[in-house]
């Protein structure tokens, strides 16, 4: 009977170390009219990696996504139309291709006939560094770097305006 008690203690102080772990490094969102997290990817579309620095100077959409998300399938098409709108003017689309698997990323891509630069965010850290609560989501940065709009939880295809009206703010910061 001891023995099951000490198993269940420790099992419990297992528990609730773990818990304050998580909630003493739980990442948080960053800020609005705040610096981007800057990352290096290797690409999904193409061979290399893609950083966000090198796009400073530049207003750009980062979306990210997952092949296995319906949600992202749905707003797939709104998110490329854009890009093609977009791209004359400056703006970089990014894809962030979130706890997926290499092979299902680039299906995706395929299937989707997605043309904008894509990377790959297999372990999540840099959806951590976003605070990304689940996928899709979107941020909007300005030329300097900085997080500008509104930041869209869920698909773009039923925020619309919300999604142009951040390009928009990108690209007249």
């Amino acid at each position: 009977m001891r023995i099951l008690q000490a198993t269940a203690l420790v099992a419990v102080a297992g528990l609730f170390s773990l818990l304050v772990w998580r909630l003493t490094h739980q990442s948080h969102p960053p800020k609005i009219g705040g610096p981007a997290p800057n990352f290096t990817l290797s690409r999904l579309d193409a061979g290399g990696k893609l950083s966000l620095a090198s796009l400073r100077g530049k207003p750009a959409v980062i979306n990210f996504f997952a092949s296995w998300c319906e949600p992202c399938k749905a707003e797939s098409k709104v998110i490329e139309d854009a890009w093609r709108q977009y791209k004359p003017k400056g703006v970089v689309f990014v894809g962030v291709d979130y706890h997926d698997v290499t092979s299902d990323g680039r299906a995706f891509l395929r299937a989707h006939d997605i043309t904008y630069p894509t990377v790959q965010d297999g372990s999540g850290m840099v959806g951590d560094k976003y605070g990304l609560t689940a996928v899709p989501e979107t941020y909007f940065v300005d030329a300097q770097g900085r997080l500008v709009g509104s930041h869209i939880v869920g698909t773009v295809a039923n925020q619309q305006d919300k999604f142009f009206a951040g390009i928009k703010a990108a690209l007249d910061s």
